[in-house]
């Protein structure tokens, strides 16, 4: 397997595309805009699945499943909902195809226009609180902490494998809550829930905070959101919790009956995380050599690769290796014990190193001779011998040395591309040649938010909770500013 990667410094997007497409994560569909998720990329949003719906059952939250199409009056309902998702949306029109009687082909059968055009779910808030009304009548009703997994479409014409496709995987939580005080308090546990996940899981250091006004999700009051800085200095928005408020709730007339008997409309929240977090996984961790993937989200953790050259070599080999690999298993690492002799051994070194296997063992009667392996770590590619007899013990300890190790290394890139700009010659200075988070001040204006974005090409990914009051003057226009904002150039 030939490497033959663009690298980081000389193009930094086709960098990624090489890792995608050589990793075998994923590959552009014969649809425009949408992608084939391969096996290996699919294994990851599998581990990614598997944590974040353990995390939510932990929480109280329980699955469920709502339909992909949603009737089109329900967006015109909520007049910021519709508006932020209005340019994506994709519209059935009919339910039937016929023969052209003229020869042409397939067609639309005119007659099988739908009563009502359906919109193919691009966030269900709207389909999901027509549903609730039938489920809710009193507070003895809630909360309802209901999740579920599935596939959007946004309409977008500009996509990148991943980080941004006209259909997409992920997982939305819908809940509903007698109070505000409640639902506040389910949109940052929700967030809390993200970032433990993408620094327990992903190893990726993240900013935890509150959107501006401008960038909030469409029909929420708050939007809270997790940044994570991708190695190029560009932020990536890695899951955001919403406070809807109660504006579903009017919208679809969800109401119930209060301890004190009177109706009162239900407080809502949604959050959710897509693909995109595999995208993240990529550009935090990878190299020019390939995929790295944090342990804990690996689909292999562990390869063993036997060095021979007679099957009686390969035979001992394996005889030494099957009680090693039955260790590990009981540790609950998964193993591959890659012995196809129809590829090489440096073929396979490849493989595994494009793929981002955390660590790799090799084994060759030599080894066998002094009790020993060769054990590599993915992430520094670093190698060294350990004993065979202890070899569970020490790469047990050795995959959660490599976590902690991807973990600490995106906290220090994001600490030192972190800086502070004072006049606006300064923060476009350091957009332009150092990129990263820039701390500014900004005077709380949609409109001076807008103009920064347009001027900069830069956003503010968040307000970040707990952020101190300092007293300034906005990067832009001047006015007086009480604190600083997150700004960066994203994905």
């Amino acid at each position: 397997m030939a490497k033959d990667f663009s690298t980081r410094a000389e193009n930094y997007s086709q960098w990624y595309n090489d890792v995608v497409k050589k990793a075998d994560l994923a590959e552009n569909s014969a649809v425009r805009g949408c992608m084939v998720i391969k096996p290996y990329g699919y294994a990851i949003w599998e581990k990614m699945h598997d944590a974040l719906d353990k995390m939510f059952k932990e929480t109280g939250h329980t699955n469920a499943y709502f339909p992909l199409f949603i009737p089109k009056s329900f967006f015109s309902r909520e007049a910021h909902h519709v508006e932020g998702f209005a340019k994506e949306c994709a519209v059935i029109t009919h339910y039937r195809l016929k023969n052209d009687p003229n020869g042409g082909g397939v067609v639309v059968d005119p007659e099988a226009k739908l009563e009502e055009e359906l919109i193919v779910r691009p966030t269900s808030e709207t389909i999901i609180w027509d549903t609730y009304k039938n489920w809710i009548q009193s507070y003895r009703d809630l909360p309802i902490l209901c999740n579920q997994w599935a596939n959007v479409v946004r309409w977008e014409m500009r996509t990148r494998l991943f980080l941004r496709t006209a259909e997409f995987l992920w997982q939305e939580g819908h809940t509903a809550h007698a109070t505000r005080e409640e639902a506040i308090e389910e949109t940052r546990k929700m967030l809390n829930v993200y970032a433990d996940f993408a620094e327990k899981y992903m190893a990726v250091s993240v900013v935890r905070g509150v959107k501006s006004p401008n960038e909030r999700f469409a029909g929420a009051d708050d939007t809270y959101c997790i940044e994570a800085l991708m190695q190029d200095g560009k932020a990536l928005q890695a899951g955001t919790s919403h406070f809807l408020g109660q504006n579903f709730a009017k919208a679809f007339d969800v109401k119930f009956l209060n301890k004190e008997n009177q109706l009162e409309y239900v407080w809502a929240t949604s959050w959710g995380v897509s693909t995109r977090l595999i995208g993240a996984l990529i550009m935090s961790h990878s190299d020019d050599n390939g995929l790295v993937l944090p342990p804990a989200l690996a689909p292999i953790q562990v390869v063993i690769i036997p060095i021979y050259k007679s099957e009686e070599q390969l035979n001992q080999i394996t005889e030494k290796v099957q009680p090693l690999i039955q260790k590990l298993k009981a540790k609950g690492i998964s193993v591959k014990y890659d012995d196809d002799d129809s590829k090489r051994s440096g073929w396979k070194f490849n493989e595994y190193e494009v793929k981002g296997v955390p660590v790799r063992i090799a084994i060759g009667p030599r080894d066998l001779e002094n009790n020993h392996a060769e054990v590599c770590r993915r992430d520094t590619l670093a190698k060294t011998n350990m004993a065979l007899d202890t070899l569970d013990v020490e790469v047990e300890k050795l995959l959660a040395e490599i976590q902690q190790s991807l973990f600490d290394r995106t906290v220090k890139f994001r600490e030192d591309n972190t800086r502070k700009a004072d006049t606006w010659d300064e923060f476009v200075d350091i957009l332009d040649n150092k990129a990263g988070f820039v701390y500014a001040h900004w005077d709380g204006t949609p409109e001076t938010e807008e103009l920064i974005k347009e001027k900069a090409k830069a956003t503010i990914r968040c307000i970040p909770f707990n952020n101190p009051l300092e007293e300034g003057k906005c990067i832009l226009t001047g006015k007086p500013s009480k604190q600083r904002v997150l700004f960066a150039r994203a994905y």
